[in-house]
């Protein structure tokens, strides 16, 4: 009866195993609710086809342009254009390390992203992984995002679209500017609508795309793929 309970037990925590991770690799926002889906990549994504991207139910893409305050994404400006060509709505991101100044840093940014007003929102990346080892205070971090996101946003004539998370969210949520968020809950939706994109996966699977990719939806409907950061209009036909 033992060695019975024991199999038991096994085949039980075996099939539950199984059921939490095709939860996880299935696991997908209400369409109806958030009907826009999107896909952010950088070089570690590899060589992508973009038309098959494209018709996989992706809607844009958020590409990494640069990071830092001299290196440049070496697939940015091909991914850029090919996925443009695809038919997707086309933005650029930056990784914001903790060791250059902000002002390098957008100078960087600036010298690398077309200045095209078709492009969705500017985004800047804070995040502990990655990055270097120093750990400004609040305020010299409060300064030199300051210093990055004025240029940047001038350069580009759109505000910026900030993603912090983990614990620099915990240790750096006072010295961000009032910006649109860009929010990471894996697997289940964060909790509230404080949001411009939601990334809910971290190794999803998109035709066109080797290996894992991050996913992302985009609060609203299609409309706001021309501005995400435009007023929501109203019943009445007003904006909020």
């Amino acid at each position: 009866m033992t060695l019975l309970r024991s199999a038991a037990i096994v085949l039980l925590c075996c099939a539950l195993a199984a059921g939490g991770y095709l939860y996880f690799r299935e696991f997908s926002p209400d369409r109806q609710r958030y009907p826009v889906r999107g896909i952010d990549v950088s070089h570690h994504q590899g060589d992508i086809d973009w038309p098959r991207v494209a018709a996989d139910d992706v809607r844009f893409a958020i590409i990494k342009a640069t990071e830092g305050g001299d290196h440049r994404d070496r697939l940015f400006a091909a991914n850029l254009a090919a996925a443009r060509k695809a038919g997707l709505a086309v933005g650029a991101y930056h990784f914001f390390t903790f060791c250059r100044p902000g002002a390098d840093q957008a100078q960087n940014f600036i010298d690398t992203v077309p200045h095209d007003r078709s492009l969705l929102p500017p985004v800047v990346d804070i995040e502990f992984v990655g990055n270097c080892p120093r750990r400004p205070t609040v305020e010299q971090l409060r300064a030199e995002v300051a210093a990055f996101l004025a240029p940047v946003e001038a350069a580009f004539g759109k505000k910026a679209v900030v993603y912090l998370i983990d614990e620099a969210a915990d240790v750096y949520a006072q010295a961000i500017p009032d910006r649109e968020r860009w929010v990471r809950s894996l697997i289940r939706h964060p909790g509230h609508e404080d949001w411009i994109y939601w990334q809910y996966h971290n190794k999803g699977r998109v035709n066109g795309i080797e290996g894992d990719v991050d996913l992302n939806v985009l609060q609203g409907g299609s409309s706001r793929l021309a501005d995400p950061l435009a007023p929501t209009p109203t019943q009445d036909g007003a904006s909020e």
